[in-house]
């Protein structure tokens, strides 16, 4: 089956300043979804310098830009993009001061979550859902390979579920290869533009494989002396679903550094400690060291798992090389 590519911008005059939608970014060249619905390949006029954000990619999946032809070339020059609506980003893996845009203009943000192979920790997803709080993106957990699960693994899913559910995220377990609950999450999918994220190997491409056939995304096997996964996907990119609306399947990441938080404010992306801060003794509560803090004292009656509170703490003292050590553990 085909896809038909319809219009994104349907009210603009596609005789006056061309606009498009980004929906594969390589680095130095863009694949463009123009109005008229073609698929233009675009490359920078200039360097492009997004205000206050240092980002190793000025332009990112999702973008909405403005582009004119190169005559006689066939091919694009993006002379402007336009403002974000939302953006998931991280800190650069080879360059610490970088940042990383993996998607913009986001209705919902999905996070693959597996329990073993490869292992998901609970602090890469702590800091996945704080990076979408943060940037006013809906998130949901799917827990993938549901059908894999050995009991015990079963009972680890359930603590998480039973975390994050009464935080108030949606939860859903799925699995590609048995179709169990696709139709559930593709409701989720009609006409939003939704992303997929989370390690290699979790099941990313095997996932919008299942829910839009016709795209027959590569994908491989987990390795199983290490239980990760294989970069299947090299660059974030959208694809538009039959049914309505578009799916943005991104590289699998190891770890995600967040960016820019200051420690007075990561609370706030706690939806659970937002709740309790206003409690405490001290209106600048970091909720460390400080005597009558209302969110320790909800950790110690286990009122807010203790799993959120050591990824809140790790986020605060920026121990970067700590949470990445136990992603594979």
């Amino acid at each position: 089956m085909s896809i038909i590519y319809r219009p994104l911008f349907p009210n603009l005059n596609i005789f006056a300043s061309m606009k498009g939608v980004v929906t594969k970014s390589t680095g130095s060249w863009y694949n463009v979804y123009a109005e008229d619905g073609d698929r233009v390949d675009c490359r920078l006029k200039g360097k492009f310098r997004m205000k206050g954000i240092k980002s190793t990619n000025p332009v990112a999946v999702g973008d909405h830009v403005n582009f004119e032809y190169e005559e006689g070339k066939g091919i694009g020059v993006i002379n402007k993009i336009f403002e974000r609506k939302n953006y998931i980003i991280r800190k650069s893996v080879n360059l610490s001061k970088q940042t990383h845009i993996i998607a913009s203009n986001i209705d919902t943000a999905f996070i693959l979550v597996t329990i073993d192979s490869p292992p998901t920790s609970p602090g890469f997803i702590d800091r996945f859902l704080a990076t979408a709080e943060a940037y006013s993106i809906h998130a949901v957990i799917l827990f993938n390979k549901i059908d894999m699960y050995t009991p015990e693994q079963l009972e680890i899913k359930a603590e998480y579920e039973a975390i994050y559910t009464s935080i108030g995220y949606q939860c859903i377990d799925v699995s590609a290869t048995k179709h169990i609950n696709i139709d559930k999450v593709k409701a989720l999918m009609k006409d939003k533009t939704t992303m997929f994220s989370g390690h290699s190997g979790v099941g990313k491409s095997t996932l919008v494989n299942a829910i839009e056939p016709s795209l027959n995304l590569k994908t491989a096997e987990v390795s199983k002396q290490h239980k990760q996964g294989q970069h299947t996907t090299t660059f974030a990119e959208m694809y538009e679903l039959s049914f309505g609306g578009f799916i943005i399947d991104t590289p699998g990441i190891k770890g995600f550094g967040v960016v820019d938080f200051e420690p007075q404010e990561i609370a706030d992306y706690f939806p659970e400690f937002f709740k309790l801060k206003g409690k405490c003794k001290f209106h600048n509560c970091l909720h460390m060291n400080e005597p009558n803090c209302a969110i320790k004292d909800a950790v110690e009656n286990e009122e807010i798992a203790y799993s959120r509170y050591n990824s809140y703490i790790q986020m605060v003292e920026g121990n970067e090389e700590n949470y990445r050590t136990d992603i594979y553990t």
